[in-house]
């Protein structure tokens, strides 16, 4: 009832605003008054033009270039986002939003180095911005800085546990509860979590009072993703979640075993696949070679990163002491080398989704380098390796073989996630050599301007699929 109350007095304003515009065409208050009230009515479109004109006639207006750039990010539109929210730290200096808001999508970029200046930038506006703080709590959690990390986690979330996140929808909401956890470590799913549809709240496990009850939600969503790095979070919100008894996507302890080292033991006895001799030591255990017994070569590995950051392949004893001293942290990863590369010489790396049950393959990399990355591969460039990628997409079982896909299907017994990925190459007997299982892996959508092919075909289907399992989970519970 309040958010269908909430609904009509802003449309009711929204009218009467609209009335004055009439004789007050150009009037900046109105016009942003009017912008904004358009976005809390889910009218995403008309607000974008709304700020548009706005900006048009005063290009240094803050709210507009805030909230504009918000609705840009929001629907895709990242390097258009990117400029507005430099507008706006270029023509507001004294203003610490604007700073966060242009770090945080640094930050989603990977670029560690501009998001946290604009972090401190904005604390130099203001030293109690609660958001920069977060950002480089995050930020130098990354860099295994525990220092940095203190500096900043208290006054980052000690008092603000709770974030309500934008809706824009026409109708009531679906209320979904996210459990985020402050140091990072989290499934990345902004982009997938559709707020027209959603009122999405997010909550910092381990900061959040135990004895509160829980925002009012149907659904929630565990997006602690990582746990290699989240330990102490995945216990918290396993006990905020004892507080609940509405649906629960990704439960802590489906999670927690989800470590590096827990997935290559926990999988490792599956007929069809090949993991990775895998321990955790210390750097000077490593560098004593006192608890070493692993092959050359070997990949080298800081714990609690993705996407290839700090993940270095020695192939002899003499570089050994040289890598390790380029991981952050104290702690490393040690992992047998899997040689994923095909009669051809160059490696593949394949992503498969799994998501309610269901597989849904992402993509194919095929790379001349051991480190297989999506957008660092030689896709873009070599047009065979992207009809490889479309038959795989377009008929997974024909491309893999029954063998591999019967082992997938125990991995995914195995690990009883209802969101997670897989990324696995094949050795010359069609068996998975995996690389990776887990639940941080994420849909990144295309961009808006993305011609339509058969991997932003796949990415839809998968993202569609994310978007089924929420609405039909939620529903099956009336709101707590």
């Amino acid at each position: 009832m309040k958010n269908s109350t909430t609904r009509t007095d802003h449309q009711t304003t929204l009218e009467a605003v609209e009335s004055r515009l009439v004789e007050n065409k150009d009037d900046p208050a109105l016009l942003f008054q009017q912008a904004c009230l358009l976005a809390s009515l889910g009218r995403i479109d008309e607000a974008k033009q709304a700020y548009l004109k706005l900006l048009s006639a005063d290009q240094t207006h803050l709210g507009a270039l805030n909230n504009l750039g918000a609705i840009l990010y929001g629907t895709g539109y990242r390097s258009a986002a990117k400029t507005v929210y430099t507008q706006a730290v270029t023509h507001h200096p004294e203003n610490a939003m604007a700073y966060v808001n242009l770090a945080n999508l640094l930050f989603d970029e990977n670029d560690m180095v501009s998001s946290r200046r604009h972090y401190e930038e904005a604390l130099r506006a203001d030293p109690d911005q609660a958001e920069a703080h977060q950002g480089l709590t995050r930020i130098f959690s990354a860099m295994r800085d525990e220092a940095g990390v203190q500096r900043h986690r208290e006054r980052g979330f000690r008092h603000r546990a709770v974030t309500t996140l934008p809706y824009f929808g026409k109708g009531p909401p679906i209320q979904l509860l996210l459990l985020v956890a402050a140091e990072g470590g989290n499934i990345p799913l902004r982009q997938n979590i559709d707020n027209r549809i959603f009122m999405t709240t997010a909550v910092f496990a381990d900061f959040y009072d135990v004895k509160k009850p829980l925002p009012p939600h149907q659904l929630v969503f565990n997006s602690i993703g990582d746990a290699d790095l989240c330990g102490t979070a995945l216990e918290a919100a396993a006990v905020l979640l004892e507080n609940t008894s509405a649906p629960v996507i990704n439960p802590p302890d489906k999670i927690i075993p989800t470590t590096r080292v827990e997935i290559a033991r926990r999988l490792a006895p599956i007929s069809g696949v090949r993991t990775p001799e895998t321990g955790q030591l210390k750097k000077n255990a490593l560098i004593n070679r006192k608890i070493h017994d692993l092959q050359f070569p070997l990949l080298l590995r800081a714990p609690g990163f993705h996407t290839g950051q700090h993940f270095l392949k020695v192939d002899e004893l003499p570089q050994l002491s040289q890598a390790i001293a380029q991981l952050p942290g104290e702690d490393v990863l040690v992992m047998q080398y899997l040689d994923a590369r095909g009669s051809d010489g160059l490696a593949r790396k394949y992503r498969v989704m799994m998501i309610d049950g269901k597989f849904y393959p992402l993509h194919l990399a095929v790379s001349r380098d051991w480190k297989v990355h999506y957008f660092t591969a030689d896709m873009s460039a070599q047009p065979q390796y992207r009809e490889e990628e479309k038959k795989f997409l377009e008929d997974m079982p024909a491309v893999l073989g029954k063998k591999a896909m019967a082992a997938l299907e125990q991995i995914k017994d195995v690990l009883g996630l209802d969101y997670g990925g897989i990324d696995f190459g094949l050795d010359t007997e069609r068996s998975i050599l995996l690389f990776e299982a887990n639940a941080t892996m994420v849909i990144n959508p295309p961009l808006p301007q993305e011609p339509e092919t058969c991997r932003s075909i796949a990415i839809e289907k998968a993202a569609q699929a994310l978007r089924n399992m929420l609405q039909s989970r939620a529903l099956k519970r009336e709101s707590i």
